[in-house]
């Protein structure tokens, strides 16, 4: 199944029947669909659908079985996850995966390093980075330069990540999880960071919150044991019987 398509400049990720196979078992079968430049997407489906899965493939940390992906007209079926992540393809995981003992900063001048100083001649910056402080200042995290991740908020931890994708100049922004473990406080600051960035990269979520999910997404695609159930928008997502039987219930 050829997934459904307006022009080639408006497409940031494509997946053409993408399939993967442990086994006999088929994690993702089949997946085709588009993802829209400068819209928000998100994947929901029950515990076991192949959500995270899908998103190991399109990220590169699993290889594909079978199918094609294109990232901005550009075939990275087979590209390096390193690879992916130089060209604009960003990621977020379920767990927090920044380097504890280190400061915000050097997380992030660890990140963006390799862009700014090259590969050949790769250093931490000594002192402040002013576009890395204008990020964390945007997100109200420029006076946690010298504080180590540790120390903080786990809801702070998980806003670094975000801020780790921007500072990456990503193009798409791959999001799993973003709200797990967030108290209410922490999810609603969530919200309103992913919503400042909406439109400013092309963000995909993998993501169980569906108050979260039926806020903030632009489309909505459903799995279900491994395979696309339907995609849509809010409204026909909520009123598609399907997806009532198999995931949202009374939502």
């Amino acid at each position: 199944m050829e997934p459904k398509s307006t022009s080639q400049n408006d497409e940031a990720v494509v997946l053409k029947d993408v399939t993967k196979y442990f086994g006999s078992l088929a994690a993702v079968f089949n997946a085709s669909f588009v993802i829209k430049n400068g819209r928000l997407h998100s994947v929901i489906g029950p515990n076991g659908a192949g959500k995270t899965t899908l998103f190991n493939l399109i990220c590169g940390n699993l290889a594909c079985t079978s199918g094609q992906i294109l990232f901005f007209g550009q075939d990275i079926t087979h590209t390096p996850s390193y690879r992916r992540s130089r060209i604009g393809l960003g990621r977020t995981f379920q767990i927090t995966n920044l380097f504890q003992e280190l400061t915000l900063g050097e997380n992030l001048m660890l990140a963006v390093g390799p862009k700014i100083f090259g590969l050949d001649h790769f250093r931490l910056a000594p002192m402040e980075s002013s576009d890395a402080l204008a990020i964390l200042e945007e997100f109200g995290l420029a006076d946690k330069w010298r504080t180590k991740i540790k120390n903080l908020s786990y809801g702070e931890q998980r806003q670094v990540e975000v801020v780790l994708g921007l500072a990456l100049k990503s193009k798409v922004l791959f999001m799993d999880e973003p709200f797990a473990g967030l108290s209410p406080a922490e999810a609603s600051q969530m919200i309103g960071i992913i919503g400042r960035i909406k439109g400013k990269v092309t963000v995909v979520l993998v993501e169980h919150d569906l108050d979260a999910v039926f806020e903030l997404s632009d489309r909505i695609i459903v799995m279900h044991a491994g395979e696309i159930l339907t995609e849509g928008t809010r409204e026909e997502i909520r009123k598609d019987q399907r997806v009532q039987e198999v995931y949202l219930g009374g939502i």
